[in-house]
């Protein structure tokens, strides 16, 4: 699927503040979980247990985060992988690589009358 960005700079930002708002929301609603869930089940597993808030709540999310997830992203110990991967290929395969990746992600928010047709690796 090719992602087709409008010649306006507005077109990239809309797109761009759209999903920070998602992700915003993701984590406000992540937190309401959290919450609702150690509300409902920590007074009544644990004797002494107290009710937390939504600030609260997303502390408990952020210790959850540095304690058990860090923050290097999902996938950080196949990135050795990938780098020895990527260190045995030859020099056409990296190339072929490259054209996919940019085929895929290379006009994410690029408009389209700033030479993209002069571009060898673009598809059009």
């Amino acid at each position: 699927m090719r992602m087709n960005c409008s010649s306006e700079k507005s077109g990239c930002t809309s797109r761009c503040l759209k999903i920070g708002l998602l992700v915003v929301a993701g984590i406000a609603a992540l937190g309401a979980v959290v919450m609702l869930l150690w509300n409902w089940l920590m007074p009544e597993l644990f004797i002494g247990a107290r009710s937390i808030d939504y600030c609260q709540a997303l502390g408990v999310l952020v210790l959850s985060k540095i304690l058990f997830g860090g923050f290097r992203g999902g996938c950080h110990g196949r990135w050795h992988e990938r780098r020895a991967r990527w260190e045995s290929m030859t020099p056409e395969e990296r190339a072929e690589l490259k054209g996919r990746f940019h085929g895929r992600w290379g006009n994410w928010c690029k408009s389209s009358d700033n030479g993209a047709g002069n571009n060898p690796d673009s598809k059009q």
